[in-house]
């Protein structure tokens, strides 16, 4: 798969393949202090809810390992002021709260006596073991959607929920892969996916690389298609989930299941358990995320909108329980009624 790594620790360092810069160059950014990780999740130089929380939690390392010099009580101030400062980073995506949920409990667990050395190693090896388990949950649950997949068809994704955007593998692409991996024929329409074209530069850039066919299409191209019975079924990532199954997704998902529901098509949304949140009663309470005009108003510094014009560019849209068709995770499909699925999968627990 692919031959590059999403995220990984170096030399005392954390370090992101710069998605900014693809599919034109590949760079990696090192990440030497806490502000430095916190601001590639913002600025988008990793993303993807599980990618995120992988960050978060490396991030938290990272200040830890800084702070061994000076101790012990230093170190556990340094892990809870990176976990707060890497919350405020982007408030969609539940994978980057999970996080450092995991590697708060990691510091508070550490019996008092715990040397300064020993502390920051404890929290790096609770943040590579989420990164760990998040490639171990993909693989699973590319196998288990693989299943839903007939032995030759066309998938329609938006965005991008592959390698890059988690640990590794992959959502969404992960379920792809799996069924090429099985033998099935799978072509793949990626929506360009504006307006920063996570489809068509980064979706069409791994799946190249793992020599998936896909083509890049439009966003406004998918409802022709389908009427032209030219795409089977849809297959997308999540940022956040509720508990009744109203999903999160990067903005122009809730298109998609529509033009789906419309044609008749089966709509799946990937994602690990990790995504769900089930204190969320519905999409209504999932915080979404606005970001800038010049991600609109501009690409590649040439400027596409009237400077006095207004803009609107949120990151996610929320689509309706009733529009999904079922919810691919690591442990198991949640179908119909969410409510009750989601729940016994969350209870599901190895």
């Amino acid at each position: 798969m692919g031959g590059f790594d999403t995220i990984d620790w170096r030399n005392g360092k954390v370090v992101m393949l710069d998605q900014r810069r693809l599919p034109v160059a590949e760079t990696y950014m090192e990440c030497e202090s806490v502000a430095e990780v916190a601001d590639a999740i913002r600025t988008m130089v990793i993303r993807g809810a599980p990618a995120i929380g992988c960050a978060a939690a490396l991030g938290v390392a990272l200040a830890a390992h800084g702070a061994r010099a000076a101790g012990r009580d230093a170190v556990r101030r340094a892990a809870v002021d990176a976990a707060r400062e890497l919350a405020e980073t982007r408030p969609t995506a539940v994978n980057l709260f999970w996080a450092l949920e995991r590697m708060k409990t990691a510091l508070e667990s550490a019996a008092p006596q715990t040397a300064a050395a020993d502390l920051a190693a404890r929290l790096l090896e609770e943040a590579l073991r989420i990164r760990d388990e998040d490639i171990a949950a993909n693989r699973r649950m590319g196998q288990l959607g693989a299943g839903l997949l007939p032995a030759t068809c066309a998938v329609l994704t938006h965005c991008n929920a592959g390698a890059l955007a988690t640990g590794g593998y992959g959502t969404a692409l992960g379920v792809i892969r799996a069924a090429v991996e099985q033998g099935k024929t799978v072509t793949v329409f990626a929506d360009e996916t504006r307006p920063l074209l996570q489809g068509a530069r980064l979706t069409a850039w791994e799946l190249g690389r793992d020599g998936i066919d896909v083509t890049v299409i439009p966003d406004g191209a998918a409802a022709t298609l389908m009427r032209q019975g030219r795409i089977d079924l849809a297959v997308v990532g999540a940022d956040r989930i509720a508990r009744n199954g109203d999903v999160a997704n990067k903005i122009g998902t809730y298109s998609v299941a529509v033009l789906c529901a419309s044609h008749g098509l089966p709509f799946y949304v990937a994602a690990p358990t990790s995504t769900l949140d089930l204190a969320a009663a519905s999409g209504e309470q999932i915080p979404i995320e606005e970001r800038g005009r010049d991600e609109v108003t501009t690409v590649g510094g040439a400027l596409l909108v009237p400077p006095e014009a207004r803009v609107l560019n949120p990151a996610f849209d929320v689509t309706p329980a009733r529009l999904v068709t079922a919810i691919i995770t690591e442990r198991g499909v949640a179908r119909p009624p969410y409510g009750e699925s989601l729940a016994a999968l969350c209870r599901n627990v190895p």
